[in-house]
C-alpha cells in the first residue's frame, strides 16, 4: 500500500483514454522491491491540452511520465530534447526531466527486445514476418532494424502503409530490410520457419476470437508467434501456434518491460528480472 506524504515522487500517464492502464500497479510493485516512496497517476489528457501538460508536469517536478495513445508522436515538440532511437522511431513512450524540460525515449522498442530475451525468443536475421503497419508495428520494426536483421517482411491490410513503413526503416538504415505485402498475400512468402510478431489490434478482448490471418496454412509457415496483445492473455494467434506445437507469446512481457525501463530511467535503479512474475501474476489477478 502507497503511503503519500512530502517525500512522495510523482510520476503520471498522458494518455487519452487513460482508465483502462495497468501501469498504476506495475509501478507500484517496483517501487516497493526497490524501496522508492513513489506514486504513478493516470492523467487522461486531453490533445488540445498536451503542451499545458507537459509544462505542468515540468512545473510540478514530475520525476518522470509515461505517455500512451495518441500522444506518442504529437508530444515530440514540446519536449526539450530527444534520445536518438525514438528519434528513428518517430515517437516516444517515456519522458524523463531535465534541465529544461523533458527528454523522450521510446521504451516500447527496448521494452520489446527484453521482454523476448526473457521468453526465450531470437531475433533471426532472415525469415521475420511483421503483421500490421501502426504504431505498435513500428517499434516492432526498428527493434528488428537495429538487432541487424537483413530481411523481413511487413504484411498488412493496405498495401500503402506497409511500404510507408518499409521504406521509411529501409531509408533510415540504409539498406533494404523490410519488404511489404498485403496481409492476403501471406501465402507468398517464401519458405518456412518464420518468427511472427503480430502488432495489429485484431484478437483484443472482447474480439477473442479473431486472428489477422485465419488460414493454418500462415502458421504452418511459421516456427514461433509473438503477439503485442496481452488482453485476452491467450489469443487466437496464439492459440494457432500451440495447436501445431509451436512455442506462441502475449505482449504482457512487453507492457511490463517497458515499465520497467522507464522505472529505471526515472529511478536510477536496476530491477531485477526476479520480479516479472510477481507482476505478471498480480496483473493476471486484477484482469
Amino acid at each position: 500500500m502507497i503511503t503519500i506524504d512530502g517525500q512522495t515522487k510523482i510520476c503520471g500517464l498522458l494518455g487519452y483514454p487513460v482508465k483502462h492502464t495497468l501501469s498504476p500497479m506495475i509501478h507500484e510493485i517496483l517501487a516497493h522491491h526497490t524501496g522508492e516512496n513513489l506514486a504513478y497517476i493516470p492523467c487522461e489528457t486531453d490533445p488540445s491540452h498536451l503542451a499545458d501538460a507537459v509544462k505542468g508536469a515540468q512545473a510540478m517536478h514530475f520525476l518522470g511520465l509515461n505517455v500512451t495513445v495518441p500522444h506518442k508522436s504529437a508530444i515530440i515538440p514540446f519536449l526539450s530534447s530527444i534520445d536518438p532511437l525514438a528519434g528513428k522511431v518517430g515517437a516516444v513512450n517515456t519522458l524523463v526531466p531535465e534541465e529544461d524540460g523533458f527528454r523522450g525515449y521510446n521504451t516500447d522498442l527496448t521494452g520489446l527486445g527484453r521482454a523476448m530475451r526473457y521468453d526465450g525468443v531470437s531475433i533471426p536475421k532472415e525469415k521475420t514476418v511483421l503483421i500490421g503497419a501502426g504504431g505498435a508495428a513500428r517499434a516492432a520494426a526498428f527493434l528488428l532494424a537495429e538487432n541487424g536483421v537483413t530481411e523481413a517482411y511487413i504484411i498488412n491490410r493496405t498495401l500503402e502503409s506497409a511500404t510507408k513503413l518499409c521504406d521509411n526503416i529501409n531509408t533510415t538504415y540504409g539498406r533494404t530490410v523490410f519488404k511489404p505485402l498485403l496481409l492476403s498475400q501471406y501465402d507468398r512468402l517464401p519458405g518456412d520457419g518464420y518468427l511472427a510478431v503480430q502488432a495489429t489490434s485484431v484478437g483484443l478482448f472482447p474480439d477473442n476470437e479473431k486472428a489477422p490471418i485465419m488460414d493454418e496454412a500462415f502458421y504452418q509457415k511459421c516456427s514461433v508467434g509473438y503477439d503485442l496483445i496481452y488482453r485476452p492473455f491467450e489469443t487466437r494467434f496464439m492459440r494457432f501456434f500451440r495447436e501445431q506445437g509451436k512455442p506462441s507469446f502475449n505482449g504482457l512481457r512487453m507492457l511490463i518491460f517497458q515499465g520497467i525501463e522507464a522505472y529505471e530511467k526515472w529511478t536510477g535503479k536496476p530491477v531485477s528480472d526476479d520480479v516479472v512474475p510477481e507482476v505478471i501474476e498480480a496483473l493476471e489477478r486484477h484482469a
